[in-house]
This record gives C-alpha cells, sequence and structure tokens, in this order.
C-alpha cells in the first residue's frame, strides 16, 4: 500500500447499480456507470436533477392539527393537512414526550414499527435497523413477519422443502444452465427489468448474459406469461400467454400428463419425496371427482390441451429447469403455485442435476443465478425485542381496523394490538400496501405516525411528523452485501441538504433525550461501527479462505471483487447424490409433495397438497363492470417507488402520466386509442393513466407498473398507482400473503376535466407566519 492514498473520484453503491459520482462541490452533477458493469441500470441517474430539488424535505416538519390540537387530532386529515416546520430539539422533545405517553399509557405493543421496503444498501445506514435499534432499546414494538414480495412462498416453502431464504440464495447459476439445460420453462416469465436490482448493492448486472449465454448454448425458452416481454426477445422464447391467476391449474394439468402418459420419474419420487400418492389421489378425481387433466385445465388457463400436453412431453424428454417468478405468490392462493411446480420438478425427476430441476425467481433479482461466494458479513446489531406481538406484513389495514381481533396465521391465531404510534423509516407503505384508499380511512386510527424521509413522497405527506433525513450520497457507508461479488465504499459526496441529519444522528438525539444515548450508540461513532462491521467481515471472510484487503486499502481503491467460486453452484445437488447423508429440514427430511403439517391446520383454503383454488378475481369470473384482468408488476425505471419523480422515471410517461398497455382489441372496443389519457377503475377506487397499445399483451389484460407516489383526489389517484384499485385479502390462512394480481378492472376515458399533465404537487410546508 502507497504511503499517501491516490485521490479517487467518490463512488456509491445502491440496490440498483454502483456509480461514479460527480459533483461541483455542494451539488450533485452526474453519475458514471461503474466500468466491472457490463449492462448498468439507468435507474441511479435520476437522482441527479432531484436531489436537492423542492421535493427535499429541508427541516423537521409537523402536521399543523397535531401539532395544534396533540396526539390523535384529526388522523383524517393526514396527507391533506399542512406541515409546520420546527428545529430538531422541539421535534426531538416532542417525540419523546409521545413515546413516553404511549408506553406509559398503551404499553410498548402499542408502538408498530413496520418499517417495511428496500431503504439504502448501506451496511450501516440502514434505516430499518436504526430504527429497531432504537425501539428495541426503548422496551420493543409490535414488528411485522414476511415480505410483500413472496410472503405465501415464505410460509409455504419451508413445509415442502424445510426452507426458503438458502434457495433463493443457492439458485442453480447461469452458467450450469447454459451447460446443461436444453429447455427452461419459466412461469412468469424472466423480466430483465427485475433484474436491475439486488437486495444490500449490485455491483455488476449479470442477468442478460447468463440468459443470452444459455440461448446461445442451445438452451430454448418457454415464457409462460400474458405478457410477451416478461422474457427478451432475443431469447426467442415460445409464448403462452394463459389467463392470469391460473398458473396452478397449468402445472397441475402438467402433472395429470406426466402421471398418466407414464413419464414420472418413480425412482426420484420414491426415494427423495414422500406424500406423492395423496397428491395423485387428487390429479387423477379419486379424492374429489374431478380430474386434472389437459382438457379440464384448458379453459381456465386459455391454453389448447394440445398445447398443455405437448408442454409436458417436452419437459419429460429434455433437460428442464422450471422457474417460478415471486409475482406468483401476489394473487389468491398464492402459496399453490409454489407448492405446485415443486411437485412438477419432483415427478420429472431432474432435481439437483446440472443445469436442471427448480429455481426461484430468475431476474427477480440480479443476485438470482449469479455464481458466487456466500461470505458472511455481519450485520448492523439491532438488540432484542421485548414484545413478542407480530402480524403478517400484508395485514396492516385489519390491524388498524379491527384492535383485539384475530387472524389464522401458519398453525397459530394471532390477536391484532391497539396500535397508537407507528413508525416508518426506510419504505413507504402507500407503495406496496393493497387498497390504498381502504389503508388510508385505516391510516386515520392512530395517535401518532413518525416518518423518516428525505422527499415528500406519500409516506411523508400520510405522517405527523417527518424527520428530513440525509441520502446515500450525503454520508460515509460501506456495501457489503452476500447477494453479490463487489463490495464497495460509500462516500460522503455531498453535504447534508439543509437540516437534514442521517438517521444513526436522529435516533441518537431522541434516544439522548429518553436517556439511553450510551446503550444506543454504545459510545461508537459512525466510522466507529463501519470500521468494526468491516474488520468483522474480514474475520468471518478469512474463516472460508477469502481474503478482504484492509480497511485503508478497501477506502482507498474504493471497491473489491471476491473471486467466483471454483465450481457453479447447482441447487440441492447434496440431496441429491445423498439424501440421508444431507435430509432436508421437513418432518420426513424429503419433499412433502404432501404435508401433513399443512394438512393439519384444517384450513379449507391451503390443503396438504398443492391444488387450485379459483381466485377471489380473475378473468373466470369477471363482470361486466370489471372485465379486465389488471397486472401491477414492477416497474422498469425505478425501484418500488424510490425516485419516482426522477428524470428517469419521468421520461417513461404519457403526457406526464404513468403509463398502462392494453390490447388493441381491447382498446378499440372501447373506442379507446394510443397516447389517451384513461381511467382505471373498480369498486375500490380508480387510477389515471396513459394509453399505450401493444399486441405483446393477452387480450383481457392490462399492465400498469407499481411505484407512482400515491397522489389521491377523492378515490381516484392521480398519479396511476395502481393500488388503489387491488383487493386486500390474504392469499390463504396459511400465510396470509398479499393478492395484488388477482384484480379485475375497467379501463375508461379520462374525464374531460382530468388535468392534461400531472405534476409532483408541492411540498405541503405553511407558508412563513
Amino acid at each position: 500500500m502507497k504511503d499517501t492514498p491516490t485521490p479517487r473520484d467518490p463512488i456509491t453503491n445502491s440496490h440498483w447499480g454502483t456509480y461514479w459520482v460527480e459533483t461541483d462541490g455542494t451539488r450533485l452533477t452526474g453519475l458514471r456507470n461503474f466500468e466491472e458493469d457490463a449492462d448498468p441500470s439507468p435507474i441511479g441517474h435520476g437522482i441527479v436533477n432531484i436531489h436537492n430539488d423542492a421535493m427535499r424535505i429541508a427541516r423537521p416538519a409537523i402536521r399543523r392539527s397535531w401539532l395544534e390540537g396533540g396526539p390523535g387530532t384529526r388522523g383524517d386529515l393526514r396527507g391533506a393537512d399542512e406541515f409546520v416546520e420546527v428545529s430538531w430539539p422541539e421535534a426531538t422533545r416532542l417525540i419523546a414526550a409521545e413515546m413516553t405517553r404511549v408506553r406509559a399509557t398503551y404499553g410498548n405493543e402499542a408502538i408498530f414499527a413496520g418499517s417495511y421496503g428496500w431503504a439504502s444498501a448501506g451496511r450501516f445506514h440502514h434505516a430499518q435497523s436504526q430504527l429497531k435499534r432504537f425501539l428495541n432499546g426503548f422496551g420493543g414494538f409490535t414488528y411485522s413477519v414476511n415480505t410483500y414480495s413472496f410472503a405465501a412462498a415464505e410460509v409455504v416453502v419451508p413445509h415442502v422443502l424445510g426452507d426458503f431464504r438458502p434457495y433463493l440464495e443457492r439458485a442453480t447459476s447461469w452458467e450450469s444452465i447454459a451447460k446443461d439445460c436444453e429447455l427452461f420453462v419459466a412461469f412468469g416469465g424472466v423480466a430483465l427489468k427485475n433484474g436491475q436490482i439486488s437486495q444490500g448493492g449490485t455491483g455488476g448486472h449479470i442477468q442478460k448474459a447468463g440468459m443470452l449465454a444459455a440461448h446461445a448454448a442451445g438452451t430454448r425458452f418457454v415464457n409462460i406469461s400474458p405478457i410477451r416481454s416478461d422474457i427478451m426477445a432475443e431469447a426467442g422464447a415460445d409464448w403462452l400467454a394463459l389467463t392470469p391467476s391460473t398458473d396452478t391449474a397449468l402445472m397441475l394439468a402438467l402433472c395429470h400428463t406426466l402421471l398418466s402418459e407414464d413419464l414420472h420419474d418413480t425412482a426420484f419420487l420414491a426415494r427423495y419425496t414422500v406424500g406423492f400418492a395423496r397428491f395423485a389421489a387428487y390429479l387423477t378425481g379419486e379424492s374429489d371427482g374431478t380430474v386434472k387433466s389437459a382438457d379440464w385445465a384448458a379453459p381456465i388457463t386459455g391454453l389448447s390441451a394440445d398445447q398443455i400436453r405437448a408442454l409436458a412431453r417436452r419437459m419429460a424428454t429434455s433437460r428442464t429447469m422450471i422457474s417460478i417468478s415471486y409475482s406468483l405468490t401476489r394473487q389468491d392462493h398464492g402459496e399453490q403455485p409454489w407448492h405446485a411446480v415443486i411437485t412438477l420438478a419432483a415427478m420429472l425427476g431432474q432435481i439437483g442435476q446440472p443445469g436442471t430441476g427448480f429455481g426461484f425467481g430468475y431476474s427477480a433479482m440480479n443476485s438470482n443465478g449469479l455464481n458466487r461466494r456466500l461470505l458472511p458479513y455481519p450485520a448492523f446489531p439491532q438488540g432484542q425485542n421485548a414484545v413478542n406481538t407480530h402480524i403478517p406484513v400484508a395485514r396492516i389495514t385489519d390491524m388498524l381496523e379491527k384492535p383485539g381481533g384475530t387472524v389464522d396465521y401458519n398453525g397459530r391465531t394471532l390477536t391484532y394490538p391497539d396500535i397508537h404510534m407507528i413508525w416508518w423509516a426506510g419504505g413507504n407503505p402507500f407503495h406496496q400496501h393493497q387498497d390504498l384508499n381502504r389503508l388510508r380511512r385505516a391510516w386515520a386510527k392512530p395517535d401518532t405516525i413518525i416518518a423518516n424521509e428525505w422527499c415528500w413522497n406519500a409516506h411523508a405527506r400520510h405522517a405527523d411528523i417527518v424527520l428530513p433525513c440525509t441520502t446515500p450520497l450525503e454520508r460515509s457507508d460501506i456495501a457489503l452485501s452476500s447477494k453479490d461479488p463487489i463490495i464497495t465504499v460509500m462516500d460522503r459526496a455531498l453535504p447534508p441538504h439543509q437540516e437534514a441529519l442521517d438517521d444513526h444522528e436522529i435516533f441518537r438525539r431522541i434516544a439522548a433525550d429518553l436517556g439511553f444515548e450510551e446503550q444506543f450508540t454504545e459510545n461508537h461513532s459512525p466510522e466507529d461501527w463501519q470500521r468494526s462491521l468491516y474488520d468483522r467481515a474480514r474475520q468471518n471472510a478469512s474463516r472460508v479462505d477469502v481474503a478482504l484487503p484492509t480497511w485503508d486499502e478497501f477506502q482507498e481503491a474504493g471497491w473489491h471483487r471476491i473471486p467466483a467460486p471454483e465450481k457453479e453452484r447447482i441447487l440441492l445437488e447434496a440431496f441429491r447424490k445423498d439424501p440421508e447423508a444431507n435430509p432436508l429440514k421437513t418432518p420426513s427430511g424429503k419433499i412433502e409433495i404432501f404435508s401433513e403439517t399443512i394438512a393439519s391446520f384444517g384450513y379449507d383454503d391451503c390443503p396438504g397438497y398443492p391444488a387450485w383454488l379459483e381466485p377471489a378475481e380473475y378473468l373466470g369470473n369477471a363482470t361486466p363492470d370489471a372485465p379486465l384482468h389488471m397486472i401491477s408488476n414492477q416497474p422498469k425505471t425505478k425501484l418500488h417507488s424510490q425516485l419516482d419523480h426522477g428524470s428517469v422515471s419521468r421520461g417513461d410517461r404519457i403526457n406526464g402520466y404513468e403509463p398502462v398497455t392494453m390490447h388493441p382489441d381491447d382498446a378499440a372496443a372501447r373506442g379507446l386509442h394510443a397516447d389517451q389519457i384513461v381511467r382505471l377503475h373498480n369498486a375500490r377506487g380508480a387510477c389515471l393513466a396513459g394509453l399505450r397499445l401493444s399486441q405483446d399483451i393477452r387480450p383481457g389484460v392490462i399492465q400498469i407498473a407499481t411505484g407512482a407516489w400515491y397522489d389521491p383526489d377523492g378515490e381516484t389517484c392521480r398519479h396511476g398507482n395502481p393500488n388503489t384499485l387491488t383487493l386486500d385479502k390474504g392469499t390463504s390462512r396459511l400465510a396470509q400473503g398479499p393478492i395484488a394480481h388477482s384484480c379485475l378492472v375497467e379501463v375508461s376515458a379520462a374525464p374531460n376535466d382530468a388535468p392534461q399533465r400531472h405534476t409532483q404537487p408541492a411540498a405541503p410546508i405553511a407558508a412563513p407566519g
């Protein structure tokens, strides 16, 4: 190492990529793509023109009705009230007093800290970790479990395979697929737009290269999705445009064809699985009188029986990889396609072999299928939560509406607490949740809602106390993620915007007012914590023979690449080689096609084997008022709602509106035309959007991305958030996950008085005096 470090440009890392930062000393002027990234995402560039714009939160602000009337005053005005700026000492004093009141009156259980969302890629300045450490120091809080991304899978897959997260981390690599896979069948597609991102930081995007390498090596792709572009055109995929929310029916029919034509692997089923006989009785109709054949599935799925049988035979005679997208959990009975896809792969008998078997969410994140070492990096310690009260993540509205009510969840009965305070940091509840108009009404219930935010999005506007926090460009950190082989420094490239503070400093000040500052900080500065985390990372890496640079070397270089493992990863390879020596964590140690545990719960909406259960809303039960199926998938121009107001997101709009894609035949039937401003609506709400027409979407289906900042005018979101339309119901009593993709709507021309171009409303700050 040189005695004097070589000056370098500042570098930063985000969930969507690594960038070199360009500034004029006080303002952000540009980002340069990282040279190690062959397929960089444009998303990050969207921050350049908004980093210090009028939407930044300049100083602490309090909703006027709350400030003048006290906690609990006019919660119905959240989202409409103006805010009054106050000093940091006044803000922290008010918060400390309110926390003390809530705890003394109702107990720590009355504080809900959901904070669900992606926050920052930084290892130390991770907003939710900082919030949870702070609240644990105060005595605890009610929390949520599982994710909006794949809650149903998180609960059902451990009953089938014994675990869940390790199967995401250890997916068979794209290199193995290119070498050994002949047929790649993708339920829900392999959307490259989703693969732009990965939790904890992204150094180099590999999904496009992985697919192209497999295609060049002879792998044939099948895209089972209502949307053709869910696999890139260069992959030459066969497109099966099935009816949305019917993937399980198709999988069952494929299983039935394998069984009836004796194409299933009986030896694999006997050695590696349990419960196939119970499932076979369901397939053949022995248990319920309905044969789950291709002829049965054809009218449900919209595919022909011949197409279904042909696919089953092709899968049985090829080296086949079956991929299932995260999106298939986000539908009514979302547990079933994940249980069914594992069962289908088991019947083929190729699990644990190179390039074949099953995989969860290829290109759902950049890390899935990325051949990398899984290093055990440490996390910022959160302490222990003394409160054990929790809810499934997607049941927030129910919790607020029904304090003292109960909900079935994974074999237990949970009781909803009586929430009087909500604190959210590093997420946006008005993005992920379903039926936002219902959530907005329930959101009026708590006495106090606090938000740590950097810009005036819907999350901030629907709070009582808003605390301005820094962006990653305004604080130093480190990006250490086992999901990516490149680790980076995250330099402080700019001074904080006006009075913004980082989350650690915000919580340190409030902890000081509450008398536990030393417990919260342990007398460590932010740099002390970062050095400690990095030192522990080096120690952990050395135990698996990986050498990380010293702290000074790391800071000088700005980034470091972890060498790839010598062998391509193959999911469940050890289990395949010796299931007795490498059992799964299920009760049987095997793949549980029939789960006695699930069956013992007695849920009528989730049996012990994969089954077809009609969704609450899909084209099979459409009505004249809601005849179209809406797919609200992930955006390509932002990560969830992050940077929705940025230039990249704005550049994809139609006359300022979020785009909605429709088949030309559906548009013609309604007298609609391209680039028209339209209104999507059903009994739950409405939103405005700009119309795009495409032959590459199944008739009867429309597609609009999530992520538009919720901006309600009555029941209509002027900004195009589709969660004003989605149904807030649990997937089943097992997982209680969200079901956004089971949603019926109608599309009409927007009213004549609809604004011709939508702009974000101004910051809701009261004028001085």
